[in-house]
């Protein structure tokens, strides 16, 4: 029995993972990760990295974060309290949906996880207070290769769903698209 439910998004290689808990009267076991299953869906490589990130106010947003090649890394995220509008941006540059960004509404109640492949921004919005996400790599993080691209770009077109309230000084000075960004390439 798969504790998985997978389904294909509409740019490449990203994913919806549901998680099938398993419930008594005492409550439910979920399982957050197994390689086995997860293969199936793309997750080629071992986890290298676990993060937590707790963000306070509703209508933040944080992102859009990616790491450069070669240290380009898979995403799990994970939302295990609140609720997050997820946002995936596809920065490879063969692909039919560069510069394409999807999102799915992420939260402890609906137990779904983005799998976001190598080549992808990632962020996203709190559409509750004090949100919860436990995120799984696939490489660790290389400060030297990150990126990033701006969460308000025009270029990019994301409709935030909320109002923004809150984000960082540094997630505001990203940089908008030029035509210097050509994308990744592994």
């Amino acid at each position: 029995m798969s504790r998985f439910a997978t389904t294909d998004l509409p740019l490449a290689g990203l994913k919806l993972i549901e998680r099938q808990n398993l419930s008594d009267s005492r409550g439910f076991l979920s399982r957050m990760f197994c390689a086995e299953e997860l293969a199936a869906a793309g997750w080629a490589k071992p986890v290298a990295q676990i993060n937590l990130t707790m963000t306070a106010r509703k209508g933040t947003v944080r992102g859009m974060h990616f790491q450069h090649p070669p240290h380009s890394e898979m995403k799990l995220v994970n939302c295990i309290r609140g609720a997050v509008w997820d946002v995936a941006v596809d920065l490879r540059a063969d692909s039919s949906t560069y510069l394409k960004w999807h999102a799915e509404e992420l939260s402890a109640d609906n137990r779904r996880s983005l799998l976001i492949p190598e080549g992808f921004a990632h962020g996203f919005q709190t559409l509750t207070g004090d949100c919860e996400l436990l995120y799984l790599h696939s490489v660790p993080y290389v400060p030297g290769a990150e990126g990033a691209l701006n969460s308000q770009d025009a270029a990019l077109g994301i409709n935030w769903p909320l109002e923004i309230t809150e984000m960082s000084e540094r997630d505001r000075r990203h940089p908008y698209l030029t035509e210097e960004f050509t994308g990744l390439t592994p």
